[in-house]
């Protein structure tokens, strides 16, 4: 090469290097320090903290729209307000995009769209696990209804990729109107207090109409979808430690349908007792107690990843593992309305069980129920329809599924929380277990109730036919008999006896009819 066309190589790698440099800075180092100022990081990064150092790949940074009307013609950013690629979360492929509120506030224009349509369909493409860091102010106003096509490409690609590859939104800005439907689309929804909210319409529209004054935060905030609407499974106080959780889900999760979740070796002995819920669980059936404690001691190293924790508390969705292979687990949590089951609950425990399906999760679940949340505004809620998405996604689920019986387990609420008859692979019990179709005092008020009703001390027949119903249809060992539990274990065998079931499980084959879809209670 001579010496020219050197010189002017280097030139152009300058140029190069200069233009690179200038769309990630961003607009001004002013917006930048407004962005901090704000609490939040930029999109370069959160996207450095959620990778693997040194992974990123960008892809179309060089991006710029075509828009010409109401002065956009003079403004045209590299980027357009949009980062997108592909890094790695310990060692394996994963796609984001991170909206750059710096840039138009983040809003979606025709060619912010289309790079996040290109970087959604290189995630189909390439089987993995696409994370979208959300920090937006919707729709690109000066651009028309071309970015509300732009969000239609999103929802559709969100749609087609269901239950193909794991899909995150992490919310750390605002996302308003039509926005907020694609992290709604998603598997798993993280909020960060104070910074992020959701809503379809704002404080302002909110008042126009109804008259109800709130602050946006009270509108659609964290603590509001994590706790009330039950949109956000994860809320955490800074953006940090949201996007560590980020990457430790991702890594309790396989990259797309056709694999399994990774293993991890483990020092907690497979066989290793659990005789301390001895002490957790009360024998009492009505005395309460914190489920969260017994899954503790059963999964690997006491750690688990609790999904919707603040939201339908009454019963717990939670990732773990199990002699190192990842479980689904779904247990009822006697410390919050003695762990009935509602319509929240029931929501919240079907999509977890639907979730953890798709990605070939198997699923243990821990039964301590009394039955259905009784009431008026339960049953014109629809306890009866979504209670049935609950019964619906269990049978449907073809992974492993082993249900462990710790104490009541009462009526329709007994069979919906994946009993062998709704095709459980194993059910084990305890032999504090009382399974049966409602409580004796219940039982025995309708079996009994004239012969109490005539006794000269009805209080004391009443006792005694209580006992009797106890005796003969609610031992330990009344379900066994009759085969629909396959044992009775010591509390102190539970981690055992699940991970040896789980192990036999594995290679679990569930022929399916043919259909194009089921037709859920939705």
């Amino acid at each position: 090469m001579s010496e020219a066309l050197a010189v002017g190589f280097d030139s152009k790698l300058e140029e190069l290097r200069e233009i690179k440099e200038a769309a990630r800075r961003g607009p001004d180092d002013a917006a930048t320090a407004r962005q901090h100022d704000r609490g939040k990081l930029t999109a370069h990064e959160r996207i450095e903290l959620l990778l693997d150092p040194g992974s990123f790949t960008e892809i179309e940074s060089l991006r710029r729209h075509r828009a010409t009307a109401f002065g956009l013609e003079h403004r045209k950013p590299y980027s357009d307000g949009v980062v997108c690629g592909w890094g790695t979360v310990f060692g394996r492929t994963v796609f984001v995009y991170a909206h750059d509120f710096r840039i138009f506030g983040g809003a979606l224009g025709e060619a912010h769209a289309q790079k996040i349509h290109k970087v959604m369909d290189l995630a189909a493409s390439a089987g993995a696990p696409l994370v979208s860091l959300n920090d937006g102010a919707g729709a690109r106003i000066q651009e028309g209804v071309t970015a509300l096509a732009g969000y239609g490409g999103i929802f559709q690609r969100n749609t087609r990729s269901s239950g193909v590859i794991p899909q995150i939104s992490v919310m750390l800005g605002p996302c308003a109107g039509g926005a907020a439907y694609s992290p709604a689309l998603t598997d798993f929804v993280f909020m960060v207090r104070e910074t992020s909210q959701m809503f379809i319409t704002g404080p302002d529209v909110v008042h126009a109409v109804t008259g109800e004054e709130i602050t946006q935060n009270g509108l659609g905030g964290a603590d509001v979808h994590a706790s009330t609407s039950g949109v956000a499974a994860f809320v955490y106080d800074d953006e940090p430690s949201c996007l560590e959780d980020v990457r430790y889900l991702i890594s309790l999760l396989p990259s797309n349908n056709n694999e399994v979740p990774p293993v991890e070796p483990t020092a907690d002995p497979a066989d290793r007792r659990t005789d301390k819920l001895l002490e957790v669980v009360p024998t009492d059936a009505a005395r309460a107690y914190d489920m969260c404690a017994v899954i503790e001691e059963i999964v690997d190293d006491g750690e688990f990843l609790q999904v919707h924790a603040g939201w339908a508390t009454n019963v717990v969705c939670a990732l773990a593992r199990l002699d190192g292979h990842v479980v689904g687990i779904v247990a009822n949590q006697p410390a919050t309305l003695a762990g009935v089951l509602d319509i929240e609950a029931s929501e919240k425990a079907a999509r977890f069980v639907q979730t953890c399906d798709a990605f070939n999760i198997p699923l243990v679940t821990l039964v301590d129920v009394p039955g259905f949340l009784p009431g008026v505004d339960q049953e014109h809620g629809g306890i009866i329809r979504h209670g049935a998405k609950l019964l619906y996604s269990y049978c449907n689920a073809t992974v492993p599924r082993v249900q462990m019986v710790l104490r009541k387990a009462y009526g329709g609420a007994y069979i919906v929380m994946d009993s062998r008859s709704i095709g459980a692979d194993v059910s084990l019990a305890w032999p504090t277990n009382e399974i049966a179709v409602m409580g004796a005092e219940g039982a025995a008020n309708v079996i009994f109730r004239r012969e109490i009703n005539a006794a000269d001390d009805p209080e004391a027949v009443r006792r005694q036919k209580i006992k009797e119903y106890k005796t003969e249809l609610m031992h330990p060992y009344y379900a066994a008999e009759r085969g629909l539990v396959d044992d009775v274990i010591e509390p102190g065998r539970t981690r055992e006896m699940l991970i040896r079931s789980l192990a036999m499980l594995r290679a679990k084959h569930a022929d399916v009819p043919a259909r194009k879809h089921g037709n859920p209670p939705m």
